[in-house]
């Protein structure tokens, strides 16, 4: 495995490797078992497995977690090592951001509903970090998990808008043996917390189910939901709402495939989830 701390150490790496088609997993480190499937999906793409490591702190905003965001470099190397992953990009900030950003990446509709309110600024600073990195590593393939999935909606229409010859892969999002799905901020939870967080996932399947069975009011989804989480856990809804798919346009009356997003807030971290709801799909069963 190489390692590369600076954009003319990467590009020198790839560069050597004329021919080959190279897998991206952009990542901000702190790796687990989530992040080595979308790694794994990329071995079935590319010759070459390239993970980037990265804490962006444009897609931060001033009252969140970036001091907080947990890192350890030495730990996230020897997982790829194992995982055998080709390349790891771990740059500073200086290194990806020498100047303050001068022109940053705007987004319209895709970014005015859900984290896109929540967290103002938060899909720009998105875009903006992965168009550098698309532009640094040249990747024909790019991996992102389906956890994240307004992100992944987003960066998909944003290599349309900007031409990149990538592919984009979405990759099913990995969960704990009670349904919970992966991330690194899964650590902030209290063990308590962490135990109540499985109702997150439960609270959506039980709406997926509803929609299934023939509810058509979204506002009565919403309440099922609302109630198990608020009977479940010690969290609070910081956001649940439900779209359209493809077009994440909002339903009152679901009437065709829809996606179902929520965040529950705790102490100290905020979780996301989300499950595709495919309305005439009885033996949909994305756990």
């Amino acid at each position: 495995m190489k390692t590369a701390s600076t954009i003319k150490e990467v590009r020198s790496i790839l560069g050597a490797a004329e021919g080959q088609t190279i897998a991206l997993v952009p990542t901000m480190g702190y790796l687990h078992e989530g992040h080595m499937a979308l790694v794994e999906a990329a071995r079935h793409k590319g010759d070459i497995v390239v993970v980037s490591i990265f804490v962006n702190p444009l897609q931060f905003g001033p009252d969140e977690d970036l001091d907080n965001y947990p890192r350890d470099i030495e730990r996230d190397l020897e997982i790829c090592r194992r995982h055998n992953v080709d390349v790891v990009f771990h740059p500073s900030e200086t290194e990806m951001y020498p100047k303050r950003p001068e022109l940053l990446l705007s987004l319209e509709t895709m970014a005015s509903i859900l984290d896109g309110v929540r967290r103002p600024g938060h899909f720009e600073g998105v875009v903006t970090v992965v168009n550098k990195l698309f532009n640094i590593i040249r990747p024909d393939y790019a991996v992102f998990g389906e956890k994240d999935r307004q992100q992944l909606m987003i960066i998909k229409r944003m290599t349309e808008d900007f031409n990149h010859d990538i592919k984009i892969i979405g990759v099913p999002t990995e969960r704990e043996s009670d349904g919970l799905a992966k991330s690194s901020r899964n650590v902030n939870l209290s063990e308590a917390e962490r135990k109540e967080a499985a109702a997150i996932n439960q609270a959506l399947l039980l709406g997926r189910d509803l929609i299934q069975e023939g509810t058509t009011d979204a506002k009565a989804v919403k309440s099922h939901i609302e109630a198990h989480i608020m009977d479940h856990t010690s969290g609070t809804i910081d956001d649940l709402q439900i779209f359209t798919h493809p077009d994440l346009n909002p339903v009152q009356i679901i009437a065709g495939d829809a996606i179902i997003f929520i965040a529950v807030k705790f102490e100290r971290t905020r979780l996301i989830d989300n499950v595709m709801v495919m309305k005439n799909d009885q033996n949909n069963d994305e756990r």
